[in-house]
Formats: structure tokens, sequence, C-alpha cells
């Protein structure tokens, strides 16, 4: 492309002096073309009246598109205030232009960036800029924590059950949402669990501030938040959701505003959190990677070997997935299986197993392709065309026979009481320990919090004899059905109540261990190619098989 400038002139109202005219500025830049740049192909784009404070003027704008356009192989300017006198404008600008090869001109300070020179400084002129764009962060920082330590707002979202005060400048309590704070604490206290406060809030339809739907994560933070009990905390990440910062470097400040529930209330449900933190990191994070849920379930749907099991690299929150590989192709024995995660395998299993829960008392009024669609209900099962062998399924007594498990009703009826008699010894533990606390250590309870304790733990402790009393009455059955089974799990709830089951979720509420004895204990056999599940067949006998697409 030949050359062609584009010239641009600009003046404010303040600086109408003859040094600093549109004519002369006109004229300098058309004999610099001329006689510098060698070319009479030029346009001349001009903005009289406006300030360089920013970029927003309509000649800098039309001239800024059609360059953009590939229309101009040169900027030629005066000064480069003539641009912006923000250097920050001016850096954007500069590097749109070096992206597209336009060449920048400034005839005053004598450069030009098709020169090394020119080059050169305009990166200092780049990394004063840099400076000022630190500064300017500096500045801000110190005046929002400034802010910040008078208890004043600094513009972040507003938090669910709160409202904006015009007045105030300050949240306050919104009626409206407010119950659902005091519903989500409420019964946290009493579950312990967010994933079925998670199901609990989307099952009544109610939204959260962003009128979504709620996820374990969101429900975390509520309970997180020390803002719901009147105090404010600022600087308490790096920007963007990032790291926690240094405790010595947080602004927190007590009774700062009205909150929605108790500071009791708070303190207990974060003990609660802290204590299933604990839990958890047994169940799936560093301490206890080494369980894998589906080891020895798995089979390769082309070699028809065993996928072993491995541990993943460890996600950014500590968390460290299982992954599964085909015996075959790691002893080189022409397998091309490819490694299949069991996030897929968890999420697909635990689902499926969910919707046969779910369909069990209305089976039998669902014709084959109902029967499908509420089997291969969930984001998990989109690829799936749908079940070969649904008309057989159909056609059976599929509440009655198919999910009747044919195995020794002893062994079975053993596994029940061996779970409950674990159950047992644990709350009989725990009477022990509360009255040896209450006992021994003046200062660790009140007689009115002892009396209280005692009773629950006594209620849950005569619950599971309850349950050991049925087992040994019915212990000579032949005929065991799965969904007994899956009730002596804790994870049944889940999974008949939840409707999109998260597999990380589950392993954080309900561990890896019990996941696996539950998985061992109903499935026989997950056959895998293409890294998907082709079909699964479970102990009593059900063996279900899936139509993917491609």
């Amino acid at each position: 492309m030949d050359t062609k400038v584009a010239i641009y002139v600009r003046v404010s109202t303040h600086h109408q002096i003859d040094k600093d005219s549109l004519p002369l500025q006109k004229q300098d830049l058309i004999n610099y073309a001329n006689y510098v740049l060698n070319t009479n192909n030029y346009e001349i784009f001009e903005d009289a009246g406006y300030s360089a404070k920013n970029t927003d003027r309509p000649g800098f704008q039309n001239m800024m598109s059609r360059i953009r356009n590939n229309e101009f192989t040169h900027l030629l300017v005066w000064k480069i205030d003539r641009i912006s006198r923000n250097l920050l404008d001016f850096c954007d600008m500069y590097n749109e232009l070096k992206k597209i090869n336009v060449t920048f001109v400034s005839k005053n300070e004598q450069f030009d960036t098709s020169s090394a020179m020119g080059e050169a400084m305009l990166k200092i002129i780049l990394v004063f800029a840099e400076l000022e764009r630190k500064l300017t962060g500096e500045r801000v920082t110190a005046v929002m924590l400034d802010r910040a330590t008078k208890g004043l707002w600094n513009g972040a979202p507003i938090p669910l059950g709160y409202i904006w005060d015009k007045i105030k400048k300050f949240p306050v309590i919104d009626d409206a949402e407010k119950n659902t704070i005091e519903l989500i604490y409420n019964t946290y206290l009493k579950v312990k669990s967010t994933t079925a406060i998670r199901s609990l809030l989307n099952a009544n339809n109610i939204k959260t501030k962003r009128n979504g739907t709620w996820t374990t994560k969101t429900i975390s933070d509520i309970i997180r938040n020390p803002f719901y009990k009147g105090t404010y905390r600022y600087n308490y990440r790096e920007p963007g959701r990032g790291k926690v910062k240094s405790e010595n470097e947080w602004v927190v400040i007590e009774d700062n505003h009205k909150g929605i529930i108790s500071k009791e209330l708070w303190r207990k449900c974060n003990a609660i959190m802290d204590e299933n933190a604990k839990r958890n990191n047994a169940a799936g994070f560093r301490a206890n990677g080494k369980v894998h849920v589906f080891a020895g379930l798995l089979e390769c749907g082309e070699c028809h070997n065993n996928l072993y099991s491995k541990q993943d690299k460890p996600n950014l929150d500590g968390f460290i997935p299982s992954v599964y590989v085909c015996s075959g192709r790691y002893n080189h024995l022409g397998c091309n299986q490819k490694t299949i995660s069991d996030n897929y395998v968890g999420t697909f299993i635990f689902n499926f197993i969910s919707n046969i829960l779910k369909t069990q008392n209305k089976i039998k009024k669902l014709d084959s392709k109902l029967l499908e669609k509420a089997l291969l209900n969930g984001n998990v099962f989109k690829d799936i065309i749908g079940i070969e062998n649904i008309e057989d399924l159909q056609n059976k007594s599929y509440a009655s026979n198919v999910l009747k498990n044919k195995k020794n009703a002893n062994e079975d009826n053993s596994f029940g009481l061996e779970v409950n008699k674990k159950e047992k010894a644990k709350y009989e533990r725990a009477l022990e320990r509360l009255e040896d606390l209450y006992l021994f250590d003046d200062n660790a309870m009140s007689e009115k919090d002892y009396i209280i304790r005692k009773k629950k733990i006594a209620e849950k402790l005569n619950e599971v004899n309850e349950k050991l009393k049925e087992l040994n009455t019915f212990a000579d059955e032949q005929e065991i059905n799965l969904l007994s089974k899956i009730s002596s799990f804790t994870l049944s709830k889940e999974l008949l109540n939840a409707y999109n089951i998260h597999y990380k979720e589950l392993i954080l509420n309900i561990g890896r261990n019990q996941l696996k004895d539950f998985a061992n204990t109903i499935i026989d056999k997950i056959i895998i190619k293409d890294k998907k599940i082709l079909n699964i067949k479970f102990k009593n006998n059900l063996k279900i098989s899936f139509v993917h697409r491609g």
C-alpha cells in the first residue's frame, strides 16, 4: 500500500493562541508530510474546542475508525498531547496502531516509530504510563482502605438480604430477601449440609440475588460472610475473587451495621462448616486421595481388560481427582482406549442411580419412551440417544423384580447390620465424650446445653437401635430390594432429592470410602469405550446399555 497519512490536529478553547492555532498546526504537518514523508497523499482530521482529557472526540474517533479499515499507513500529529494528555489513552491507541502496522509520527517530539530511535522513545513513554497506572492504583487503594476503616461502602455487589440505601449510602436489610438468609443459616444448623440446602432452595423456586439457581458454593459463601452478623470486612481477597490475603491486611469492623442473623448463629454455622471441611479432607483431598471410587468396576469395551486407577494432578483447591487407564493400553497390548476421569464416570453413574430411584413409584404408569426420558434426565446424558433394552425393562415387573438382588439374603443383611452397628458405636462414644466433657471441664457447657445435646444423641441412638431390630427380624428373607440396601447409606436422601448431582460435591459431602462401598455393593461392572459409558451391569443382574450419538 502506498503511503497515505492521517493528519490529526486539535486545539482546546483555552489555548487559542497563535503558536497552537489549527491553521499553523495543519500547515506544519502538511509540510512534514510533503518533505519528510515524501507524499502529498494525506487527509486532515481536526477537533476544535475539545479537551485532551479523553479521546471521546468526533474527529479523532472518525480517524481511528478509518485507520482500523486499513485506509492509512501513517498517523501524523504536531505533539503527543494533541492525541491525549492521558498517557494511558495514548498507550492504548499506540498499541492498536502497532497491531495494524500503522506508523505513528510526532513532529515536535521528533520521533517516528518506523525507526529504532522512535520505537525506543515510545517504549520509554510506555514505562512512564505503567508507572502512572501503578501510582493511580496505589492512590485508589489508599482511598478505599481509608473509607473502609471508617465503615463506608466501597461499591461491591450488594449481598443477598440487603438493598442499597441512597441516603445512608450503605446497604440496609431488605425485608423481602432476609427470610432467605435466615432460612439458609437456620437450616444449615440442623442439616449441616450445603447440598441439602441447595436442593431445598431450588425445589421451592427461591432465586439467588441475580435470579439464578443455587449452588453449594453460593450457599457456602453466604454462611462464611460475616456481613450477615453485622461485621464489615474489606480487603479480604486479591482482586477478582483471588486468594485470601494475610489476616493483618484485612479491614474488619465489628457491629458496623445491622446484621440479619445473630453472632452466635453465625459462629455455630461456621464451626459446623469447619468441622465438615476436616471431614472432607479425609474424603477427597490430600489426606486421603488414594481412594478410587470405581476401582475394580471398569472394563475396557475395546480389549475387555480392566481399567486401573491412579491419582490425577491436584486441582487448585487441593482436591485430587482419580483417572482410570486401560491396562491393555498401559501394557502395550494394542488397545487405544483413552484415559477417563472419575468426574465423568461418577456424575454419570450417580445421576443414573438417582433417576432409577425417582422412577420407582411411578414405573408402571410410564410407557417405554417416558421411562427412557425419566432415566436419562440430566445434562450428563445429553449425548445419549436412548437405552437399548428399554422395552425389556418395561415388560418386566420393574419395581418388584428388576431391582431385587438374587444374592444370598444373609450376606446382604449382614451389610446393613454392619453399617448400623458402626453407627451405634459412634453414638455411644459420642455420649461418653459428652458426659466426660460436662463432668471434667467446668467451662465446656452449661447444664442446659448438656441436656439438649445428650437428648439429640440419645434420639439418634434409639433410631439406630430400631434399625438393628428390623434388620435382625428380617434376616431370613430370601430377596432384598435394592432400595432397602441403598437406604442404609447416608447418601440415599441426596440421590432421591437432588436434581443434578455434582460428583465432586458428593465426594465432599459423603466421602470417597462410603461412595466406594456403595458402588461396589450395587454395581458389578461398567463398560467404557471412547471415554463413554456403554453399559452398566448391577449386582441384581439388571443391565443397562446406552446408545450414544456419533
